[in-house]
């Protein structure tokens, strides 16, 4: 037993000399959707408190990303966020493909899908409340609503 602990404990020192990355892709402001939406600035604060550390390229790393392999967990969770969607190039996407990330972000507000519980666990800042989420939701409805209207495009049907 005692073997298996010193094991562990090696295998956790070796594995501290691979690190993340942790550095954030170069930010545009004329891309960031709050910017090209003149998202009012409570909702700014919510958006920016619930969503943007995953979803955007202005992440803020907190001090148990220098710890592996939790490190390597959350910068996973990161790229696959940004991938899905990326506040922060949001107006490089097709006007469809806006009012369709949208869409399924008010969802997942909605269901309480988004935030995850695992990043409300460590910021309280994105434990919402019904009324918040309930700003959250409404305003992304209403930019989709726009850009829809805008565009001519079809309203998504929900599932």
């Amino acid at each position: 037993m005692k073997k298996v602990l010193v094991v562990l404990l090696m295998a956790f020192i070796i594995i501290q000399f691979f690190p993340i990355d942790r550095e954030n892709p170069p930010t545009n402001e004329g891309m960031d959707f709050l910017t090209i939406k003149n998202t009012p600035e409570s909702t700014a604060t919510l958006i920016r408190n619930g969503c943007y550390d995953c979803h955007s390229n202005e992440t803020k790393y907190p001090w148990y990303t220098n710890i592996q392999p939790v490190a390597w967990f959350l910068k996973d969770h990161i790229d696959e966020g940004r991938k899905e969607l990326n506040f922060s190039t949001f107006a490089t996407y097709e006007p469809k493909r806006q009012a369709h990330k949208l869409f399924e972000a008010a969802e997942m507000v909605q269901t309480g899908e988004m935030p995850l519980d695992s990043y409300e666990l460590g910021h309280p800042e994105a434990q919402f409340t019904k009324a918040q989420r309930n700003e959250i939701i409404k305003y992304f409805k209403k930019v989709e609503g726009d850009i829809r209207l805008e565009y001519s495009l079809p309203a998504e049907e929900v599932k």
